[in-house]
């Protein structure tokens, strides 16, 4: 059960209501989540392979800066060149598929349906950096080496304080 203050962040993050919630995956330092962990089947049944959603507007919209600069096309290129970068993001890969796996056993849910497909273009591309960094957000440092580059391009996205202040119930 995810408390009500942090559902109350989140959907003032995300600007809706949250589904699929399975937990918070991380807390950004200004205490707020910053990741959601969700379930591999939203309420409605539809697949949802985003096992870790990035919810901080700050984060994203930094990140969004990152994507129009075209970070994602000289990874993808480093992925084509570099062996052992191209292992590292493979093993990102499973260790995802593992995550989400552990959270649909948890939940009783079975989607076959995304069974191996992971998010963010994994392992062979490099499709969304905000999935990236959420995985190293929620999984730790060392896990996915784009998802470390991504945040440290981003710098202290939290300085200014909390992204959102909600009011529970108001």
């Amino acid at each position: 059960m995810i408390d009500p203050a942090d559902e109350a962040a989140i959907a003032a993050q995300l600007g809706r209501e949250p589904r699929a919630i399975h937990e918070v995956g991380h807390r950004c330092p200004c205490g707020n989540p910053d990741v959601v962990t969700t379930e591999p089947r939203l309420p409605n049944g539809t697949p949802f392979p985003t096992t870790y959603y990035l919810t901080c507007p700050r984060a994203a919209s930094r990140i969004g800066t990152l994507e129009g600069g075209g970070v994602m096309k000289e990874m993808q290129d480093r992925l084509g060149t570099d062996p052992e970068l191209a292992a590292a993001y493979r093993a990102a890969h499973e260790r995802y598929l593992e995550a989400r796996a552990a959270i649909a056993s948890e939940a009783g849910l079975e989607v076959p349906e995304i069974e191996g497909i992971s998010a963010g273009g994994m392992p062979d591309r490099v499709k969304c950096l905000h999935v990236l960094a959420g995985q190293s957000l929620a999984q730790g440092p060392g896990v996915n080496p784009l998802g470390d580059e991504v945040l440290e391009a981003l710098g202290d996205w939290w300085s200014s304080g909390p992204c959102v202040s909600p009011e529970i119930g108001g």
